[in-house]
């Protein structure tokens, strides 16, 4: 409750420093309403509201984790497409030389046709060879045996952890020195090479599907994460445009108002002139 000054008393104006106070308070409070509309944000400083701006800022911090988490969920699945297309592309190297390996395993042919398809399924395993080697992802090789850890949430040790193994045509069976086809029986046997080397790039294949699929929920799980805190973030922070500027246009008229008694409060020491004459 404001004080109460004595008309009378004039070396002091209670009512004037009463209402220069009132008015500097909604000046204040305008201030306040007209940066929250500039910026968009409810709590621009620490004082405004000091739990909502830590609980803010929290939130805002777990947001971005995530949304950084997210782009590393991307380039996870990004990272296994690219081994996804390298197995694909030796799986069709593979059928072809089981094509060429079952032309080969028939007694129609001579030693000179053996000796080409054999040149033609050398020229094959080199081409796999050089393949893998030249499979990266941001110049690291992918068929290592490490096991590839991925950040795929903002709390510490969220991880997903892959592991896509080495591979070659070494262990595939597959090398120029192993290749044989000289004779519808080396042919055969040579066959059953290949269905095995099939058999293993098909479960490697699986493998990497397994993992983006997982990784697929992971980023829809983020995706919904995300949007929920930034919503709970934006409640505690973010202005109510039509809350305030209804604020603002009492405030307006409450600026008015104080200017005019401030006025009339300066004013009203004068009458005691009156008791002068």
């Amino acid at each position: 409750m404001g004080a109460f000054g004595d008309f009378s008393r004039i070396a002091t104006n209670v009512q004037s420093i009463e209402a220069l106070y009132q008015m500097q308070r909604t000046n204040q409070s305008l201030s306040v309403r007209q940066l929250r509309l500039a910026t968009g944000s409810r709590i621009n400083r620490a004082e405004d509201d000091s739990a909502g701006y830590t609980i803010a800022k929290k939130l805002e911090a777990r947001v971005r984790g995530q949304a950084q988490a997210l782009a590393n969920v991307g380039d996870a699945k990004s990272m296994l497409t690219v081994a996804e297309g390298a197995f694909n592309t030796v799986m069709d190297i593979l059928m072809t030389m089981k094509e060429k390996t079952v032309q080969a395993a028939n007694d129609t042919l001579g030693t000179e046709e053996r000796t080409a398809i054999e040149n033609e399924m050398n020229a094959l395993s080199d081409e796999i060879t050089e393949l893998l080697d030249d499979t990266t992802f941001n110049s690291a090789p992918l068929f290592t045996s490490a096991v590839l850890s991925f950040q795929v949430n903002a709390d510490a040790g969220d991880t997903f952890k892959v592991t896509i193994g080495t591979l070659s045509v070494g262990q595939l069976g597959l090398t120029t020195a192993s290749i044989d086809v000289s004779s519808a029986a080396a042919a055969s046997t040579q066959l059953g090479v290949i269905d095995g080397a099939l058999n293993t790039i098909s479960s490697k294949l699986g493998t990497i599907g397994s993992s983006q699929k997982r990784l697929t929920f992971r980023q829809d799980g983020l995706s919904i994460a995300i949007s929920h805190n930034e919503a709970a973030r934006s409640r505690i922070a973010d202005a109510d445009f039509a809350k305030e500027q209804m604020e603002i246009v009492k405030l307006q008229i409450l600026q008015q108002t104080g200017i005019a008694a401030l006025g009339q409060a300066n004013t009203a020491p004068q009458s005691v002139l009156q008791l002068l004459q």
